[in-house]
């Protein structure tokens, strides 16, 4: 795809924390927000990790200002990492959006739990997110900022109704990696719903990166370095596949680009493929039921009351 069929706006002045942002769709996220100007904080896990992608960003956007992209450790499988990270990130001044990208992909074979007592593809790809998103609610109103939650394509294939978010019976990888998008999903969606009621000047936003694969992207040392197999194997699905880059441009799009609204739904254009454009969630996630349902289950799981109220009368 031509780069000049899609674009963002001068991000000169902003500043977005993407989760995530060691590899994948969340290192290429932030690619397209520094190309753009933007101030990036990236986060991940791993330190040395995160320091490589960091000199990649730089090695590929030589153009880019020493002090245009930070790092910070957050782990949002641990919800004392993600309390720790929050304060640190509320330390380091404004902040314009939050890209709640960092996930587990490959789910293990059998349920495991983390050192909070939580399945660990639910407590990574959505509790941490919602704790997160919480912490930083009052600096994201203060700049009248969006929140962008990370789903999937695969609730339409499987629509999921997860009255067992945990998994405590019945888990399987994929369905645990699947209902974790359709939490994802419906809270993006509840959450927009739950900032307009309140009056907090926040757009929560939902946007999936079609089918985006590694062997479709070009290697990054340090950040993609996919084998042989891997790239013979993602390139015979070329006609329905993309690169992770190209996945990127939806999830950036609802983050900064223009005419997006709170409450939307971005992807490719054809779904799997192609330039962002706003889309319909999937039925299972557009369940308001569903999604308070939900909304309880992780306020109870991660002790994070969103703070309506004081973010509605934040003022920037």
């Amino acid at each position: 795809m031509p780069r000049a069929a899609w674009s963002l706006p001068d991000l000169t002045g902003r500043t977005y924390l993407v989760t995530g942002s060691n590899a994948g769709l969340g290192y290429f996220s932030t690619e397209h927000l520094v190309r753009a100007g933007a101030r990036v904080i990236m986060t991940a896990r791993n330190p040395n990790r995160l320091a490589a992608a960091r000199a990649a960003v730089h090695r590929r956007n030589p153009d880019a200002s020493p002090d245009q992209v930070e790092t910070l450790l957050l782990d949002t499988s641990n919800l004392g990492s993600v309390r720790a990270a929050a304060a640190s990130a509320k330390m380091r001044g404004s902040l314009d959006g939050v890209l709640l990208n960092a996930g587990i992909v490959h789910p293990p074979a059998r349920r495991e739990t983390t050192a909070d007592g939580n399945e660990v593809v639910f407590a990574t790809n959505v509790l941490g997110h919602f704790a997160l998103a919480g912490e930083l609610l009052t600096t994201l109103a203060a700049a009248s900022g969006r929140m962008v939650w990370l789903g999937s394509m695969s609730t339409t294939l499987w629509p999921y109704d997860p009255v067992d978010p945990q998994l405590v019976e019945g888990y399987s990888a994929w369905r645990a990696y699947v209902q974790s998008k359709v939490a994802t999903t419906s809270l993006g969606l509840e959450a927009d719903r739950r900032l307009r009621a309140a009056g907090v000047p926040v757009r929560s936003i939902v946007a999936h990166p079609g089918y985006s694969t590694s062997g479709r992207t070009v290697g990054i040392a340090g950040v993609n370095a996919p084998s042989r197999l891997t790239r013979f194997v993602d390139n015979l699905q070329a006609p329905i596949t993309q690169s992770k880059e190209a996945g990127a441009m939806p999830l950036v799009q609802a983050l900064a680009g223009d005419g997006v609204d709170g409450g939307s739904f971005w992807g490719p254009r054809s779904v799997a493929t192609g330039e962002p454009r706003a889309a319909r969630a999937s039925k299972v996630t557009r369940s308001p039921e569903i999604a308070q349902r939900l909304w309880t289950a992780a306020a109870d799981a991660t002790g994070v009351q969103w703070p309506l109220a004081q973010a509605a009368a934040v003022r920037r």
